[in-house]
């Protein structure tokens, strides 16, 4: 990372999701810039990643009043990361709680505060679901299409509002889909990747940004210590979206995979296999075998114009999709999953 960054050390940061996979690498940038890191953790939170950072850390959910009040007190800048992933045993309330009340109490806690300066707000560009007449910008048109997405959206709906209302510094910043070594969540399509053939649902070409882990908690930081930022969205994704097939050929490179071949197959039929499956498992708390999300990663286009951050802050980005894929193609095969 290469910022250019004033401030004196020892600035309190709040970070929120801390412990989860890009939380553990904005905590890392954070304290080597010099800030002091407060981080909101549940007791059952794995930490060991973190360990040897001399990190404050408060215990307790971070939609508690009380816990969310302990954070904050002398903060001048939050990162609000944390998000509750899709998974069959999470109810919607959590979601409401994780994304929504959680922002609330954050914004309501610290814009009494006179020494604050700026609340990253972490949302997805999930809030505008399927882009029908691609590239979209950040003042496309909200679709968002499940709970998580839905949650967010309210989230940043209400965020937006308050901080016109009441003067609380934001920028909020919309990722695309996250990766880098680290991350587990591509590892399917990774293995996908290995075999003879891989499928592509649907005539959609599958139009996706990715973001690198490490450009994205860059962005963050940008973000939070640029005037230009204030009070503005900031769509953070690869300059070019991929094709899901272009995405999958550069995985296939980078394991030297030289037979992959593609196959184009009706999407309905999966889209109707995943309802069947989160009926039947997500009463009994069972993680379903196919997700309607996961159908859809396949059949969404969902391109952007990511020329904002470029043009107002400046942001050049680290890695490019190829160069990305790789490192995180060789983090999985050091640990045997590949």
């Amino acid at each position: 990372m290469s910022l250019s960054v004033d401030f004196p050390r020892g600035t309190r940061a709040l970070v929120t999701g801390a412990t989860g996979f890009t939380g553990q690498v904005l905590v890392r940038k954070l304290v080597g810039l010099g800030f002091t890191v407060i981080a909101i953790a549940r007791a059952s939170s794995k930490r060991e990643g973190l360990s040897d950072l001399p990190i404050e850390w408060i215990e307790g959910d971070v939609f508690d009043r009380q816990v969310v009040e302990r954070a904050t007190v002398g903060v001048e800048y939050i990162f609000h990361v944390a998000a509750a992933y899709r998974e069959a045993k999470i109810s919607d309330e959590v979601y409401t709680k994780v994304h929504v009340e959680s922002t609330k109490l954050l914004a309501e806690s610290v814009v009494r505060n006179e020494h604050f300066k700026r609340f990253i707000h972490v949302s997805t560009v999930g809030v505008h679901g399927h882009i029908d007449q691609p590239p979209a910008n950040e003042e496309y048109r909200f679709d968002p299409g499940d709970i998580y997405q839905r949650t967010k959206a309210e989230a940043e709906r209400w965020i937006t509002q308050f901080s016109r209302e009441r003067g609380l510094p934001v920028t909020i910043i919309r990722p695309a889909a996250i990766y880098g070594p680290g991350d587990k969540r591509l590892l399917k399509l990774f293995k996908m990747a290995r075999g003879r053939f891989f499928p592509l649902f649907g005539r959609g070409q599958g139009l996706y940004h990715l973001i690198h882990v490490e450009d994205l908690t860059d962005v963050f930081i940008t973000a939070a210590l640029s005037p230009q930022a204030l009070g503005e969205v900031y769509i953070a994704g690869n300059p070019v979206p991929s094709r899901l097939e272009d995405i999958a050929r550069a995985v296939a490179a980078a394991i030297g995979n030289t037979n992959l071949r593609f196959i184009r197959l009706p999407a309905w039929p999966l889209f109707l296999l995943a309802d069947l499956c989160e009926l039947i498992c997500k009463p009994l708390g069972m993680e379903p075998p196919l997700y309607r999300r996961r159908v859809a990663f396949f059949t969404k286009d969902r391109a952007f114009d990511t020329c904002k951050l470029q043009n107002q802050l400046g942001y050049r980005y680290s890695y490019s999709v190829e160069e990305g894929l790789r490192a995180t193609a060789q983090w999985y095969r050091e640990r045997g999953w590949l």
